[in-house]
């Protein structure tokens, strides 16, 4: 039987999305629109001109670059080959870039003209650096072509436009995608096209999504809620999609209203940025009907702000990680504020249970680890089959999650199961404690985590970034912690800070806040 014909691969998405809407427009970059039928011929010319430069099916290549429309048509090339992406941090310092390169054995790099610096440092890094076909470097502002390596741009002339046909099976591994947690080294989880399509039907038909949406992608297209909560599901409806370089408020608020659009995904840090942003109220925002939040809990006054200022907006939380391709749970606009704090249900395509620490299903109530069964679990840990075995155990994929359910299913992530703060013999759940200091009056943000004690093992611990023109101190912060928590939930320390450390994706980097503040129990 010929495989091909039953084939169901992420490159059939475009191309059955060009021949269904071949005028309809893709890509919105920088004023410039392309429409599905020319995205897909930019496709098939940059998979030909990477394909005569010896990169084939397997081979890996990497991409250090913020977002572009030269990324986009770079990975959509990349899976047309059966060459597999690697997306990398854009933060990341050489060192860890270097680590990733070697892991994965990179035979392709595809790098933004700022960043070729810090490629060029990582491979000086390595012992033996791999022999690399492929320097491809993506144009964002006027400055000369480092030696060795071609514009991007270049491919997308290729005189051959011919789609290639490439044997891809829908299980071949066709993405690595780094882990960004607390462990010291990341690990690379395997994408393939049928546990990301499996996720892409979830986010469309629990994330209400439609063929006429035009979405503005801000967060960073190296991780993988932007490219596949989002991009790849809109791409495989036939979306407008408009790229940003990065979650600038101004400039989102400013799209929004210049390209009408209907729908927007960011984490409550970046919902919060835009509320602030004196453009808010200055801006049509009449279009926004859909949005979206994950990453982290969106407290109750930032909900019920949204709510007054955009009513027309249906709230949607997005709760899960890398492995999971990564939607796992929604909580949907009617439960906003009804499961407050909730990361909702399993989506279409998961089956969720908490577990205790033998997989025995906790009582309703009592906490336990998420752990999984779907078609959108990863294929496993790249060349690290230890890993593997132990996230895949008992024929369940454990997501390292502590969450209880209600009554009524609605989980509640208490904490990672590696950060949860283990304190005088107590475990305390670090985003109890945020919740109730968020609502002190003068934070706009707090962060909750454990720093080495004598006595306690681990101190709860509090760093606030106040509201602007506002002033609290952290002894205010620890009296409004001992009002309203039990004794041992209460913070311990606190400190004042400017801003918190986050990645691309908006999460609060507690491994580094837990470094700076170490010796506050000195």
């Amino acid at each position: 039987m010929n495989s091909m014909i039953h084939r169901n691969t992420l490159d059939e998405l475009l191309t059955r999305t060009a021949a269904r809407l071949p005028d309809k427009t893709a890509l919105i970059w920088n004023g410039a629109h392309d429409t599905y039928a020319e995205l897909d011929t930019l496709v098939s010319r940059c998979a030909n001109a990477i394909a005569a430069q010896g990169i084939g099916k397997g081979d890996r290549v990497a991409m250090l670059a913020h977002n572009h429309r030269e990324f986009a048509i770079v990975y959509f090339a990349l899976v047309r080959l059966g060459a597999i992406s690697v997306p990398i941090n854009y933060m990341l310092a050489p060192t860890d870039v270097a680590y990733i390169l070697h892991h994965c054995g990179a035979t392709g790099l595809v790098v933004e003209d700022a960043l070729v610096p810090t490629c060029e440092a990582a491979l000086a890094q390595m012992e033996t650096p791999p022999v690399i076909r492929l320097r491809g470097v993506i144009k964002t502002h006027e400055a000369p072509l480092a030696a060795g390596w071609q514009w991007c741009s270049t491919w997308f002339t290729h005189a051959d436009a011919v789609r290639p046909q490439i044997e891809v099976a829908d299980d071949d591994c066709l993405q690595l995608l780094y882990t960004s947690g607390t462990e010291s080294r990341p690990k690379g989880t395997m994408q393939c096209s049928r546990n990301l399509i499996a996720e892409y039907v979830s986010c469309i038909v629990d994330g209400g999504y439609s063929e006429d949406d035009i979405e503005i992608h801000a967060l960073p297209l190296y991780h993988s809620a932007q490219a596949h909560c989002f991009l790849g599901p809109d791409v495989m409806l036939g979306c407008t999609n408009i790229i940003l370089p990065g979650a600038d408020a101004a400039t989102i608020l400013r799209t929004i209203e210049a390209e009408h659009a209907n729908k927007l995904f960011c984490p409550p840090t970046v919902w919060i940025s835009l509320l602030r942003h004196p453009d808010f109220d200055r801006r049509d925002l009449s279009s926004l009907e859909k949005g979206y939040y994950g990453a982290s809990i969106m407290p109750r006054p930032v909900i019920e702000e949204l709510a007054q200022r955009l009513p027309k907006v249906r709230l949607y939380n997005y709760y899960g990680q890398t492995e999971i391709a990564p939607l796992a749970t929604v909580l949907k606009p009617g439960d906003q504020m009804r499961k407050l704090g909730s990361a909702g249900r399993a989506c279409l395509n998961v089956e969720t249970r908490i577990v205790d620490d033998d997989d025995r299903s906790v009582p309703v109530g009592e906490i336990g680890e998420i752990v999984h069964r779907s078609p959108q679990v990863m294929l496993g840990y790249w060349d690290d089959p230890e890993k593997t075995a132990a996230a895949f155990r008992n024929d369940w994929f454990h997501s390292g999650d502590l969450a209880y359910a209600d009554a009524e299913g609605f989980i509640f992530v208490v904490d990672r199961k590696k950060d949860m703060i283990k304190t005088g013999g107590e475990n305390v759940a670090s985003r109890e404690v945020e919740e109730a200091l968020f609502r002190h009056p003068a934070v706009a943000e707090v962060t909750v985590f454990g720093i080495p004690h004598p006595r306690w093992i681990e101190a709860v611990t509090a760093v606030v970034v106040p509201k602007a023109g506002q002033a609290v101190t952290a002894e205010e912060i620890l009296t409004y912690g001992r009002e309203r928590l039990s004794s041992y939930k209460a913070p311990k320390y606190a400190a004042i800070a400017d801003s918190l450390p986050k990645n691309a994706s908006g999460k609060i980097l507690k491994r580094e806040l837990r470094k700076q503040y170490a010796k506050l129990a000195e």
